[in-house]
């Protein structure tokens, strides 16, 4: 019994650090997808595979018993199948999951789509299917997630990997189920647990395009700065202004006045950048070279690096900032919205090959 899997990553439309504070995001699923593949096992084994090596432990009701303390680069992947069993709450077979890495640019530095998100996903949805589960695999990929990050995070990129296209979320509190995990409830909570704010929107109308800066940032670092500065009222205001902008944002979306909707976009960066300094010279040089295109953008994320989602009137104005961009020497990738986690017709060889090769 195998299955070959992939998810999106994702980009914040709107509504990054709103979102933390019950204030709402748009998020597109995007390319590159991460693929994974997961076969049952005759014995209680567990076996992860990733480029970096293997993990391995046995099932049990309560998680996964790894014979050796969790790598770092294990972590978020070991952690939702830990939840899964969980979820299960009984003996069962073992598995073995190999996940591909995520995308990279240039020295090796990650580009900032949600590769940790993309990864807990795809865990969740194997680990489901081999169980021959029913669990909702949103609600558990959200819970490992925010497991993994010590709490902090929105989820979006979780949710957006898991339903894929342009969806507007509002952070889900993990709290009440992460307490049902540790007392034996977790199946059932899952099930009798609030259903997650999330709502598919139409696709996008205008063309988008996404330039990395060539320097990768730590999410849960700039979280943990962030609210530091900003008090309760502080965050509140801000959630109400870039509500505000969110739904400008969304409308431009649709087509129409490209002008007023680039307005939006400009306005909503310049409020996230009163949060600190979240603009890298990077990110500068981007967002002047796609206005003198006549196109719009802003970071895309918690900031500090990564890289800048842009938006342009039409496939003609976003290939003439690509070529822009590139011969600058930015990493440029087309965007269009990719479908959620899904199961794929065939496997990728070279996971396939990692789970032949154990024993």
């Amino acid at each position: 019994m195998d299955r070959a899997l992939s998810a999106p990553g994702k980009l914040f439309v709107s509504g990054e650090y709103a979102v933390l504070w019950g204030g709402v995001s748009r998020v597109a699923a995007v390319a590159p997808r991460t693929a994974a593949y997961v076969r049952r096992r005759q014995d209680s084994r567990v076996h992860i595979c990733l480029e970096e090596g293997t993990l391995q432990g046995l099932t049990t009701p309560r998680g996964v018993k790894w014979e050796r303390d969790v790598p770092a680069g294990f972590s978020f992947v070991a952690r939702t199948l830990d939840e899964a069993l969980r979820a299960h709450g009984r003996p069962s077979v073992g598995f073995d999951l190999a996940v591909a890495p995520g995308a990279m640019g240039p020295g090796g530095h990650k580009l900032g789509l949600g590769g940790s998100a993309s990864a807990s996903v795809l865990a969740a949805e194997g680990a489901r299917f081999v169980l021959e589960e029913k669990f909702d695999v949103l609600k558990l990929a959200l819970v490992s997630h925010a497991l993994g990050q010590g709490g902090r995070g929105s989820g979006g990129d979780v949710a957006a990997s898991f339903a894929g296209g342009l969806s507007r979320y509002r952070r889900y509190d993990v709290a009440a189920l992460t307490e049902a995990a540790n007392t034996g409830r977790f199946h059932a909570a899952l099930a009798e647990s609030p259903p997650v704010d999330l709502w598919r929107m139409p696709a996008p109308r205008v063309a988008m395009l996404y330039a990395f800066t060539g320097e990768s940032a730590s999410t849960k670092l700039l979280i943990a700065q962030v609210e530091d500065r900003l008090a309760e009222a502080g965050r509140q205001a801000f959630v109400v202004r870039s509500d505000a902008l969110g739904h400008a944002i969304e409308d431009g979306l649709g087509g129409g006045d490209f002008r007023a909707f680039a307005e939006a976009v400009k306005a909503q960066h310049a409020l996230l950048l009163e949060l600190g300094p979240l603009e890298t010279e990077g990110m500068r040089r981007v967002l002047a070279i796609a206005a003198s295109y006549g196109c719009a953008g802003k970071l895309s994320g918690a900031g500090g690096g990564d890289g800048c989602i842009l938006f342009a009137p039409d496939a003609q104005a976003r290939e003439e900032l690509r070529q822009g961009l590139e011969s600058r020497g930015f990493l440029t990738l087309l965007l269009d919205v990719e479908p959620g986690v899904r199961g794929e017709a065939q496997a990728d060889a070279r996971l396939r090959g990692w789970v032949d090769a154990l024993v």
